[in-house]
């Protein structure tokens, strides 16, 4: 399974998708913006909300440029069987995208 969706072609499909904020805690309350309906888990603390995750549904997450804490994500959930995949360039990329944010 891919373990990136660029973020043009996430916002034709963006309708049925788990979306997943996993910035670190303090990246997040710096910022006043999120995807829509998106879910923030605290990445350090995986291991406790991993297994409530939608099995069957596809997971797109995001950090704030799709580095290191999303690829550490995504490759806890994928090796679980999840459907994940991240934002390229985080959600930083799907601003530059036109992707739409709302505040949090």
């Amino acid at each position: 399974m891919d373990r990136t969706i660029n973020p043009e072609i996430l916002k034709s499909e963006l309708a049925g998708k788990f979306i997943l904020d996993v910035r670190r805690a303090n990246d997040r309350d710096a910022s006043s913006e999120q995807l829509a309906g998106a879910n923030w888990k605290d990445p350090e603390k995986l291991a406790e909300w991993a297994d409530q995750l939608p099995r069957e549904q596809d997971i797109v997450l995001y950090c704030v440029r799709g580095g290191s804490v999303s690829n550490a994500v995504v490759d806890a959930l994928q090796a679980k069987g999840l459907k994940a995949r991240f934002i390229d360039g985080g959600i930083e990329g799907w601003k530059a995208a036109g992707g739409e944010v709302v505040t949090k």
